[in-house]
């Protein structure tokens, strides 16, 4: 079982003591010679493998470095900073980053929407009218996923067209197909602008910022408030 085999050398003539002195003295020499050479032997191992190319040849770069290169990007401040927990940036190119980023704020201006879409109801104001032709009124709409069960079908098969139309013709940047813009986002398409022309690049970098820290609060302030619907207990004054 690879126990360590010693083989004693003292004279015959050595009384007790000095033999048990001779023979531990020997343990211990070969004892420490055995440590050193599995100490060298592992030593050799870590050096040899520190110039081993990885089985396919491909050259492994260390995650921070690969982080480094988006840690200026818009949006990373304290007091989380880059922070990428389900590792999506590990491996990612410029041209993915630009994707995730363009889905991040999409689902951001989405859930402003919703947020503000539930602060108007909420405060009582809505569309005058009916929405079908059984005389449902927009004000019979309540607030939150409850207004699926009162929206017509024909009026979810409107709204359904109506996004997709949006999707795949006019809410389009360079992350879509559509003409470079000047950030990922950059809906305009060189038809709406609003004046973003005349703001200095601090300006403009500014409001992106805004722009995304609030689609961040929104996306986590709308998940907020469809959780405590579905529990029954409403977030907002005199329920949902």
């Amino acid at each position: 079982t690879g126990a360590l085999k010693i083989e004693l050398e003292v004279p015959i003539d050595l009384d007790r003591d000095q033999f048990l002195a001779k023979a531990l003295q020997q343990k211990h020499h070969h004892t420490t010679s055995t440590m050193k050479v599995v100490l060298a032997l592992a030593a050799l191992f870590s050096s040899a493998s520190a110039f081993m190319a990885p089985m396919n040849g491909a050259v492994v770069a260390p995650k921070t470095t690969v982080m480094k290169a988006f840690e200026t990007e818009l949006g990373v401040q304290p007091p989380l900073g880059f922070w990428d927990p389900l590792g999506l940036l590990s491996d990612a190119d410029q041209a993915t980053f630009d994707r995730l980023r363009y889905v991040e704020i999409k689902h951001g201006r989405i859930c402003m929407l919703a947020v503000l879409g539930q602060i108007t109801t909420k405060a009582g104001i809505f569309l005058p009218g009916t929405i079908d032709y059984a005389g449902t009124k927009f004000s019979d709409i309540p607030t939150g996923i409850a207004a699926y069960d009162k929206i017509p079908a024909a009026g979810i098969a409107q709204i359904v067209a109506f996004v997709g139309f949006l999707e795949l013709f006019v809410m389009k940047d360079s992350a879509n197909g559509a003409a470079p813009g000047e950030f990922p986002g950059d809906f305009r398409n060189g038809f709406i602008d609003f004046g973003w022309d005349t703001f200095t690049e601090e300006e403009k970098a500014f409001k992106r910022g805004v722009e995304l820290n609030n689609g961040r609060a929104a996306q986590m302030g709308i998940l907020a408030l469809m959780v405590h619907e579905e529990l029954g207990v409403s977030l907002w004054p005199g329920g949902i």
